[in-house]
C-alpha cells in the first residue's frame, strides 16, 4: 500500500488540516501518516485560536515517520512560523525528499491569519525550491508573486513568477473569482494549461478545499501519476467532494471526502 505524509495543522472541526488530508489519502487507497505543526480551535464558522508546536517536536515527528515508513509523497499545509518552515525544509533536505506538494496556507476561509508576515520569505526561499507542486489560491499567489490577480492572464503570469522560485509545477487556483470561477492554471513542464471543472459549477463556500485538493495531488503522485494527471484527477475529486458537501455545522460545511460510498448499500461484513 502506498504511503503519503501530511505536515500540517490540526482542525478540531474535522473539515480541514490533517483531518481532511488523512481522509483524502484514504479515499485514494493510500495510507496516510501525519506530522502536526499546530493545534487549532476551530469549527465550520471560525478559527478561534491557534497554538504552534515547538519546531523540535515537528522535526521529531518527521524523522519518526521517515525512519519507519516508505513515504511516496508528502504535502505541507499550515506552517505558521518561519521557524517551523525552516525545520520542515531542513528535514526534507536532509532526507533528499522531492515528491512534495506545498499548499502555502496563509489565511483561513473565515479570515484568520495562519502565516506570520515574517514567514513568507522563508516559504519562498526554503520550501518552494523543494516542491514538486505548489498550489496557491488567488490571495496566496498574489502575495508570492508580488502583484494583484484580476484576470486569467494575471494568473498565468503569477504561475510563471512562482515557478521561477524553484517548484517544478504550479497550480494557481481560481476559486470564487468572477473572472475565473473554478478555473485553475497549471504550469508544468514549461506548458501552461487552463483547467476547467467538469459539469455544473456549484457556487458554494466549502471548508478545507485547499487542503483536500493538495492532499489529493499528493495521493495521486504517491500512486505514480505524472503531475498533469495528478492535478487533473485531484481537481475532479475536489469538485465532486464540493458538489456532495454534507450539511455539517452552521458555517462553511466540509467537503464530502467519501462521496462515492453509499452507507445504505455498503456492507462492512460483505
Amino acid at each position: 500500500m502506498k504511503q503519503a505524509l501530511t505536515i500540517a495543522g490540526s482542525d478540531s472541526g474535522g473539515g480541514a488540516g490533517i483531518q481532511a488530508d488523512l481522509k483524502t489519502f484514504h479515499a485514494h487507497g493510500v495510507f496516510g501518516a501525519s506530522v502536526i505543526t499546530a493545534v487549532t480551535a476551530q469549527n465550520t464558522r471560525e478559527v478561534v485560536t491557534v497554538r504552534d508546536l515547538p519546531p523540535d517536536l515537528v522535526a521529531a515527528q518527521m524523522n519518526a515517520v521517515f525512519d519507519d515508513l516508505d513515504i511516496a509523497a508528502a504535502k505541507t499545509g499550515m506552517l505558521s512560523s518561519a521557524a517551523i518552515i525552516e525545520t520542515v525544509a531542513e528535514v526534507l533536505s536532509e532526507r533528499g525528499f522531492k515528491a512534495l506538494v506545498v499548499d502555502p496556507v496563509m489565511i483561513s476561509k473565515s479570515g484568520f491569519r495562519l502565516l506570520a508576515d515574517n514567514a513568507v520569505a522563508a516559504l519562498r526561499e526554503l520550501l518552494l525550491p523543494l516542491a514538486r507542486v505548489v498550489t496557491p489560491n488567488l490571495h496566496e499567489a498574489a502575495l508570492l508573486a508580488g502583484f494583484p490577480l484580476a484576470s486569467l492572464d494575471d494568473m498565468k503570469r503569477a504561475a510563471e513568477k512562482i515557478a521561477s522560485m524553484g517548484p517544478r509545477a504550479v497550480v494557481v487556483k481560481g476559486g470564487h473569482a468572477r473572472f475565473a470561477l473554478a478555473v485553475d492554471i497549471l504550469l508544468a513542464g514549461g506548458n501552461v494549461q487552463e483547467l476547467r471543472p467538469e459539469g455544473e459549477v456549484y457556487e458554494r463556500s466549502v471548508h478545507g478545499t485547499g487542503c483536500t485538493f493538495s492532499a489529493a495531488i499528493a495521493a495521486r503522485l504517491a500512486l505514480g501519476d505524472p503531475v498533469d494527471d495528478a492535478v487533473r484527477r485531484a481537481k475532479r475529486y475536489i469538485t465532486r467532494a464540493i458538489r456532495h458537501a454534507p450539511a455539517v455545522g452552521h458555517g462553511n460545511p466540509p467537503g464530502n471526502h467519501f462521496y462515492f460510498i453509499d452507507p445504505e448499500t455498503w456492507d462492512a461484513e460483505g
